[in-house]
């Protein structure tokens, strides 16, 4: 590619005479070629076998299993009563934002993956791997990975709510576990983990909030009655709380309370 006129000034005329030299020796730069650009079809075509649409269906129905997996993660797992009690702790702090969310989501998916590790394991023994294996069939392990998920919520369903549910369902009172149908234990569970959770975060909320009165009575007795009382208690509950090592007991106490 030839090189336009150069400027009559000396300094701008060796930069556009070395600008022109760089531009003539890279590739593609004096002719014009044709950039290959990437072309994606989705068509449907007609199946020729039974086979294939079994497996178009099982498609489908793992598509749709993926999106319900938070769901299903938070709904049937400890992780209801973790994240519930972790922002009562939040609140009876006073500490509004601290801990972030993410921070409070993500310790309460990984204690709920240890909490549930002993359930996933039994998982995959039961039916992960032997269906791996082709021993089992979709159906049957689908039914054995459900076994231990419902046995785990059973433990931690009251009695009381599980015969709410069934009295809704208008069904007879159940004589085993393998009686209850999974649309009935779910809610059961739900409910029942949420009562949990809300006693657990009482329990959190009296130490500081008998905190909050002392803090607030000294201060009315003082004639302090434009200073914020939580502004003056909240160095006091957070010392308070790491002198009790309170990520230790709370920790703790949530993981036995599964046991």
């Amino acid at each position: 590619m030839p090189c336009p006129a150069l400027p009559r000034a000396w300094p701008l005329r060796a930069a556009a005479l070395a600008l022109c030299l760089t531009v003539s020796g890279l590739p593609g730069i004096g002719a014009a070629q044709a950039v290959p650009l990437p072309r994606v079809t989705i068509g449907v075509d007609g199946a020729t076998r039974p086979e294939e649409v079994a497996v178009t269906l099982q498609i489908v129905l793992l598509l749709t299993v993926l999106s319900l997996a938070p769901a299903i993660l938070i709904m049937v797992t400890s992780f209801t009563r973790i994240v519930v009690v972790l922002s009562f702790l939040r609140q009876a702090l006073g500490t509004q934002h601290m801990p972030p969310n993410q921070i409070i989501v993500g310790l309460s998916l990984f204690l709920s993956f240890f909490i549930m590790a002993p359930v996933w394991q039994t998982v995959n023994e039961r039916a992960l791997r032997p269906y791996m294996a082709k021993q089992l069939s979709a159906e049957q392990a689908l039914e054995a990975a459900g076994e231990p998920v419902r046995q785990f919520m059973a433990r931690q369903t009251r009695e009381k709510d599980l015969a709410l549910f069934a009295s809704l369902a208008r069904l007879e009172r159940p004589a085993g576990l393998a009686q209850v149908p999974t649309h009935v234990l779910i809610p059961a569970f739900i409910i029942s983990e949420l009562r949990t959770a809300f006693q657990m975060g009482f329990l959190i909320y009296v130490p500081f909030l008998v905190l909050d009165m002392v803090v607030a009575s000294i201060l009315m007795s003082m004639g302090m009655l434009m200073l914020p009382p939580i502004m003056i208690s909240l160095p006091f509950k957070l010392m308070l709380f790491v002198l009790v090592d309170g990520w230790h007991l709370l920790v703790g106490s949530l993981v036995r309370s599964f046991q």
